[in-house]
């Protein structure tokens, strides 16, 4: 599933062991969510919509694979 995660993250200026740190995932899960290789479950997908203040709709696109 494509996504907005890194776009978010960089133009934040936020590293991805930070953004796992936050979200109490590994680095390796939020490289793989960015390169689309991993989809979240719902609820790591609403912490994830939660930290950036968007919804989920906002951050992943859906029907694009």
């Amino acid at each position: 599933m494509k996504n907005r995660i890194e776009e978010m993250r960089s133009s934040r200026g936020i590293r991805q062991d930070e953004l796992a740190a936050e979200l109490g995932v590994s680095r390796q899960t939020i490289s793989s969510l960015e390169n689309g290789r991993y989809n979240p479950s719902i609820m790591l997908a609403h912490r994830i919509a939660e930290y950036f203040g968007m919804t989920i709709e906002e951050i992943f696109i859906f029907g694009e694979e």
